[in-house]
């Protein structure tokens, strides 16, 4: 009855349209006032105790490093050096935009922020050289995938939080399979690009001067993956210290280096990024509390008893959480999902002997997939605003690419060193 009334008004906000972080926490009082299974007090409790963490510090700097380096001209700078290489192949604009999104996702940590930093320049430039409109969004929303899989990611900050799992060996772990990504988009990129004669015949031939001028105009922009990740790696400063590091740089960098980055649009930046903190923090709170009344009720258990009832061993095992997560990723938005099911199935998979590591690396994979599958995929609606389209239309082109990703999933899933070999490296 608890568990019916939970999730069913759950569902019924979502439909409603009701934010998911609100209706986390109503479908959780609607739930406490209906059963008195605890005090309403509960849900004050969660919102507090699952924000207390000194690792989700690095949430709202990330977010904020990701603005400032947004406007502050890193990501077109980003983009100027990938079309110093790609500028005149078969799908130029495409391969730059895969590749700028991949640096640009060593930066931010979001998937939506990198559409929109790398999208908002490549979309309209790729529909003006007359490449389709589906294909334009699909392949800058897949891209922007990106974003939570090469550290730092927020997601895999919060898997951390819920699982205790090192945030350091996390971030490493998703380098591997970020490049593997990164590197499928672009082939599928380069073949649909070939078919359809997509190039820019009006982009500058390559030279190694272009490269040159690219790369030194650029320079700034390149030190930034180096300084967060060497300096984590290095040992010189935390996860949490690295992303106060990035707020510095980008502020510094954008103000005085390139100076894109005015004092007029401060005020927009830090409200924009307190916003998408709050609202990261609400959903971390109610689902929080939202999982806790579950843990009540034993869900956990019952899911965890039914999975091992199931899968007999370990591939099988990962076989049903990855449809499980597929389908969880296309409604529900991606921090609340981790911060809810990793404390469940962590102990499952890890009874199976799978390092936790690596089935964090396989949640964010399948959860980042999520952000380019309707209805719920933000990353979709951020590349229609850009693109001018409807979802449809750039559903249209997501089809074959979601292929494309999910044969990356299936190789990540089952190829562990993938995820495990750079923080083994490392001594994690």
């Amino acid at each position: 009855m608890v568990v019916a009334l939970l999730f069913g008004s759950f569902a019924l906000l979502l439909i409603l349209r009701v934010p998911i972080g609100i209706s986390l926490g109503m479908s959780s009082l609607i739930t406490i006032f209906a059963s008195g299974v605890v005090q309403p007090t509960y849900l004050a409790q969660g919102l507090v105790t699952g924000a207390d963490s000194f690792s989700l510090m690095a949430v709202p700097f990330f977010v904020l490093a990701g603005e400032l380096m947004a406007t502050g001209g890193i990501s077109r700078r980003l983009l100027n050096i990938a079309d110093a290489f790609l500028g005149r192949k078969y799908g130029g604009l495409a391969l730059v935009t895969v590749v700028a999104c991949m640096f640009f996702a060593a930066i931010s940590g979001s998937g939506p922020a990198t559409v929109a930093a790398i999208g908002g320049l490549t979309i309209p430039s790729m529909l003006k050289q007359g490449y389709d409109k589906p294909f334009a969004g699909a392949i800058s929303a897949a891209a922007g995938s990106i974003g939570v899989i090469i550290p730092p990611s927020i997601p895999m900050v919060m898997y951390c939080v819920a699982t205790g799992v090192s945030v350091g060996a996390m971030f490493m772990g998703g380098v591997i399979p970020g490049i593997l990504i990164g590197i499928s988009l672009c082939v599928y990129s380069s073949l649909y690009s070939k078919k359809h004669k997509y190039i820019n015949a009006e982009a500058a031939p390559f030279s190694w001067g272009n490269v040159g001028r690219s790369l030194v105009d650029g320079i700034w922009a390149l030190l930034v993956p180096v300084i967060i990740l060497g300096g984590i790696y290095g040992g010189i400063f935390t996860p949490t210290e690295a992303a106060a590091v990035a707020v510095a740089y980008g502020l510094i960098v954008g103000l005085f280096v390139y100076r894109d980055l005015k004092a007029k649009d401060l005020y927009r930046i830090f409200g924009s990024a307190a916003l998408t903190t709050a609202t990261i923090m609400v959903i971390l709170g109610t689902a929080t509390t939202f999982g806790r009344i579950l843990t009540l009720e034993r869900i956990p258990t019952m899911i965890a008893d039914f999975f091992e009832s199931v899968a007999k061993g370990p591939i099988m095992l990962l076989i049903l959480i990855n449809i499980l997560l597929l389908i969880v990723g296309c409604f529900m938005e991606t921090n609340a999902a981790i911060i809810i099911l990793a404390p469940i199935f962590l102990p499952i998979v890890e009874s199976m002997g799978i390092n936790p590591v690596h089935f964090g690396i396989v949640m964010v994979v399948n959860l980042a997939i999520g952000f380019v599958t309707p209805p719920l995929g933000v990353n979709l609606f951020v590349s229609c605003n850009v693109a001018n389209a409807k979802l449809e239309e750039i559903c249209k082109g997501i089809l074959p690419i979601l292929g494309v990703m999910i044969l990356d999933l299936l190789l990540i899933t089952y190829i562990e060193p993938l995820s495990t070999f750079l923080p083994a490296l490392l001594g994690y």
